[in-house]
């Protein structure tokens, strides 16, 4: 792997990506973890229906794309 991934969950979105006060967090989340728990890349965002990858299709990537990804998993991304 390239990138070391950040100490925190899988499940856990960037922190700087995805506010505590977001109004749609709980269905982000909600979208997110089950997406992970049944093995898909990603999800459709509940608010505007875009793609999102999950932390867990990043990080089998082995490396940050730098494109700022909601979910991304490790230390030195953009």
């Amino acid at each position: 792997m390239d990138d070391e991934l950040a100490p925190r969950p899988l499940s856990e979105p960037h922190p700087s990506r995805l506010a505590p006060d977001h109004p749609r967090r709980a269905e982000i989340l909600a979208a997110h973890d089950a997406a992970l728990t049944e093995g898909r890349a990603g999800y459709p965002d509940p608010g505007t229906g875009l793609f999102v990858l999950t932390a867990g299709f990043l990080a089998a990537r082995g490396t940050c794309c730098g494109r700022g990804c909601r979910h991304c998993p490790y230390i030195n991304c953009v």
